[in-house]
């Protein structure tokens, strides 16, 4: 058995209480409180599970494997860290005194069967008229910003997305937790570390993105920007590092936008206010918004185009698509995500297969407005 093989068998002889829940395709998310409370969550509902462990010796015996297999560990002095199972499954771990009532660990499952953009439509989460926007985006290396709460499906759209990105590109993948599997043939993927107890050996997110660049890639996907990279992501974006993607947490375009502001200044790299928003309004083409509505379903509610910043100084954003009120052939009335009517900035611009892409669907958002048929034509 190589390594690899071994960590997967004690891992699972130590999660051996929460097996099931780990093998049942339905549950999304398993969530321990302490040894002895434990939730799931099954179909975007949440409910206490009848398992529990030993005693908490046996929960902290299954902690600490866990963090065994990435090579991390976890004290008082680092009571907070990210780490995954060998299935790929997220797991953030808190201990105390973070977490007052003892260890908690929350396990976000990796989902075998890698959820493509096809499988995103057929459950509704998106839109053919908006997959195929987002398509046209992608292969015209607009850079994409996917933002949403939490458990909106970000990642899950946003690795969907990533199978638009055209062959041969050299793609390179920068996460905190590795969780993005994506299908390209070349791709490097590179993950941070955290100090050991010692405070030796970290590697940040912000290091990483600085050694992408000299990886001579095509396009840096990041799973998720949290803090001082935002400044170096939206550099590299704005100088020639096209088609770049990544996520942010966001209730709205506009929110991600000053978040995303927020984050660059963590930097500790002074920078006229007016100067960052200008770079960040260049840098960021598209961002699409993922919320999390009633009953569990993950959908992209709003898709917007970012535009030069006004001479006010402000943000100004362009709403491609956005949840409209819709009646269905029964009468019965809810949301869709519908195209606002509004021209894309990308109109008259598109070459090659951004263009070739292009159907009777979006064609009326790509066409230049001096071009479009007027009544009687």
């Amino acid at each position: 058995m190589n390594n690899h093989e071994i960590f997967s068998a004690t891992v699972a002889h130590y999660l051996a209480p929460i097996r099931n829940y780990l093998e049942d395709a339905s549950i999304t998310e398993v969530m321990i409180n302490r040894f002895d409370e434990i939730f799931i969550e099954s179909n975007g509902q949440l409910k206490r599970a009848p398992a529990q462990f030993k005693d908490e010796d046996a929960y902290q015996a299954a902690v600490n494997n866990i963090l065994q297999f990435t090579g991390k560990s976890i004290n008082s002095n680092q009571p907070l860290i990210d780490t995954r199972l060998p299935d790929g499954s997220r797991v953030h771990v808190a201990m105390a005194p973070c977490a007052r009532f003892g260890t908690a660990v929350t396990i976000r499952k990796f989902n075998k069967d890698t959820l493509d953009i096809k499988k995103l439509m057929e459950l509704g989460s998106i839109s053919r008229q908006s997959r195929e926007y987002l398509n046209v985006a992608i292969k015209a290396e607009r850079n994409i910003l996917v933002a949403g709460g939490t458990s909106s499906g970000k990642t899950s759209l946003l690795n969907a997305l990533s199978a638009d990105i055209p062959p041969g590109a050299r793609i390179v993948v920068i996460e905190d937790s590795a969780e993005l599997q994506l299908q390209q043939d070349h791709v490097i993927s590179l993950e941070a570390r955290r100090a050991d107890r010692y405070g030796r050996g970290e590697v940040s997110i912000r290091e990483l993105f600085r050694s992408s660049l000299r990886l001579r890639p095509d396009r840096i996907i990041i799973g998720e920007v949290r803090g001082g990279e935002a400044l170096d992501m939206i550099q590299a974006m704005t100088s020639g590092h096209g088609g770049s993607m990544g996520t942010l947490h966001a209730n709205n375009p506009a929110d991600a936008l000053n978040r995303l502001e927020t984050m660059a200044l963590m930097s500790k790299v002074e920078l006229p206010l007016h100067a960052l928003r200008a770079q960040v309004s260049s840098a960021i083409d598209v961002v699409v918004q993922t919320s999390r509505h009633i009953g569990g379903q993950r959908l992209v509610s709003q898709i917007s185009e970012i535009d030069p910043i006004g001479a006010d100084g402000r943000y100004q954003l362009r709403d491609i698509f956005a949840m409209r009120p819709v009646v269905d052939k029964k009468g019965r009335k809810g949301m869709q995500l519908r195209h606002t009517g509004v021209r894309s900035a990308m109109a008259g611009l598109l070459r090659g297969s951004a263009a070739r892409v292009v159907t009777e669907l979006t064609k009326e958002m790509f066409t230049p407005a001096q071009e479009t048929p007027t009544e009687g034509a």
